[in-house]
């Protein structure tokens, strides 16, 4: 049996009910706000859709209208995320809304005065996403600062609750503006609803994070959370698995324009509808979602996700008649919101908060790259084979989806204490180091009993992944020939303040196995550290000055 005894920080989420997020003002307003705006990008979306099947024959450029708003999310929500963690979030979401009001702007004159053309408008709607690309990252990482960790996942359900229920009247809205005062009007629609956010995010006035270190420069940021989300396999099977949904599932969407016009012989106002009923649908899914965990895995619903989406595109693809496909949208619309909101809350739920915008931009990278990648797919495929065979190809892979989760679990829906474990204390130092002073080599000594020598390995593997995903570099680990029950740990970073850095990461659930180790220890005192910065020696230039001492022993 171990000699040691450790609290293992994990902490159960409370079944926080649907809607107690809205007990906290903040959350509440911001949320009202993105209403009028979700409702305004729906609008737009029904615009550009389907005034691409005016201006173009081709069915890939109506299938690239989403893929060109999903592509800026997947190539630039990295450099977001960065930001996202380094500068103040609500300047960020207030820079994108300002830029995303002013292309809107500009796409309703062009839009008015004729001057669209396929690639023009394509161009736009790329723009348009870039600003969401800019802005859902410092959003989604900013939901975690306006409620407690307890109501984070009812937070994220809503979050997506509320675009569905726009989705489940703005597409349909959106239908009758293009049909009775054309696209133009739409696209003017969106641009004043952008007003609404504008107001609330300039009225909220979220607490200043404080931060003793100076700013990581953005390509640093960038690589610290490719690095701590490289060395989380949770995180990892959830961008995984995001990526897998996203490329399947996109089929709907893309496709959605098409089904309307040559399946069921509609117009604007019937893709409307059936936008309407994919909305309703994901507003269901997000309500049903809290009892849904109390019943299922994190696992289980995503399995479910993908079998019934399959269903559901599979009577798409073969229906006919609106009312039927309607009906199958509403399962596809739950299913959606199903999967997308568990994806998000399980890295929320695996990252601690100086880089949760990070690992959230990674995953809309992955999942948006899906979409994107997804709807160009499709989009090529439908040319060949026809929107109504395409979409049985994509509940055909669906199913594979599902089957995925036999080797890539999500993991359980808990929560580890990801708070900050504000136990290290800088060392004094007889050396005057500036900041950016370095590289820095650090060695720690153990003493470890031969019959330990198993747990302290398999502790120390943990302990790399750790030191490595929090910034530490070159790790390797020594055992001294003449004296094996020694060992020595060593890593470097490259400054001063990166070391640092690196200490002041350390989680509270991350004390656990460094805990483990402090107990293998056998030595008298507790294990020694050696801090120390790399110098490089010069050749001699002076001989009269530079009189070595010879040491023969």
């Amino acid at each position: 049996m171990p000699r040691y005894r450790t609290e293992l920080h994990i902490v159960q989420l409370s079944s926080s009910p649907t809607l107690a997020p809205f007990r906290h003002e903040v959350f509440r307003t911001i949320w009202l706000a993105s209403l009028a705006s979700n409702f305004g990008g729906l609008v737009q979306a029904v615009g550009a859709a389907w005034m691409m099947t005016s201006i173009s024959d081709s069915v890939n450029m109506v299938a690239l209208v989403q893929a060109s708003t999903s592509l800026p999310i997947m190539l630039f929500s990295l450099i977001s995320g960065a930001l996202a963690d380094n500068f103040d979030r609500r300047r960020v979401m207030l820079t994108a809304q300002g830029f995303m009001l002013v292309i809107s702007v500009t796409l309703t004159i062009f839009a008015y005065l004729g001057f669209l053309t396929p690639w023009l408008l394509l161009s736009f709607t790329f723009l348009i996403g870039c600003g969401t690309a800019l802005n859902n990252p410092s959003w989604q990482a900013s939901v975690g600062d306006m409620v407690p960790r307890d109501d984070l996942p009812a937070a994220v359900a809503l979050n997506s609750m509320g675009f569905n229920m726009t989705r489940s009247v703005g597409p349909a809205i959106g239908g009758v503006i293009v049909a009775t005062a054309g696209a133009a009007a739409a696209f003017a629609a969106n641009s004043l609803s952008y007003f609404a956010l504008i107001y609330a995010l300039l009225r909220w006035k979220p607490g200043v994070r404080a931060n003793t270190l100076p700013r990581e420069t953005l390509g640093r940021a960038i690589g610290a959370g490719i690095r701590y989300v490289s060395m989380s396999p949770n995180i990892l099977k959830v961008l995984f698995r995001g990526f897998v949904f996203g490329l399947t599932a996109s089929a709907t969407l893309a496709l959605l324009p098409l089904v309307a016009r040559d399946l069921v012989a509609g117009g604007p106002l019937t893709y409307g509808f059936m936008l309407g009923s994919f909305g309703i649908g994901a507003v269901g899914g997000a309500l049903l979602s809290s009892r849904l965990r109390q019943h299922l895995s994190g696992e289980g619903i995503v399995r479910l996700a993908f079998i019934a989406f399959a269903a559901s595109s599979t009577l798409t693809g073969i229906s006919g008649y609106t009312f039927l496909t309607c009906l199958a949208l509403l399962v596809s619309g739950a299913c959606w919101v199903l999967a997308l909101s568990l994806f998000n809350v399980t890295v929320q739920l695996s990252t601690p908060r100086w880089v949760v915008g990070r690992a959230l931009s990674l995953y809309q990278t992955t999942t948006f790259g899906g979409l994107a990648g997804g709807s160009w797919m499709w989009g090529v495929i439908a040319d060949e084979i026809g929107p109504g065979d395409a979409l049985l190809v994509s509940s055909a892979l669906m199913l594979v989806g599902a089957l995925v989760g036999l080797r890539y679990a999500l993991p359980e829906f808990k929560s580890l204490d990801l708070d900050p474990l504000n136990q290290f204390n800088e060392p004094l130092l007889a050396l005057d180091l500036k900041p950016r002073s370095g590289p820095i080599a650090v060695f720690i000594e153990y003493e470890i009993a031969e019959e330990d020598t198993v747990e302290f390995l398999n502790a120390m593997s943990i302990r790399r992944r750790i030191r490595i995903r929090d910034g530490a570099q070159q790790w390797v680990l020594l055992r001294d020939l003449e004296n094996p029950t020694l060992w020595t740990e060593s890593y470097h970073v490259a400054t001063w303040v990166e070391y640092v850095r690196h200490n002041q990461r350390r989680t509270k659930s991350d004390a656990d196995v460094f805990l483990k180790i402090r107990a293998l220890h056998r030595g008298d005192r507790p294990p020694v550290v050696h801090r120390m910065i790399e110098r490089q020696t010069v050749e001699p230039t002076d001989v009269e000055t530079y009189k070595p001492t010879l040491d023969m022993h």
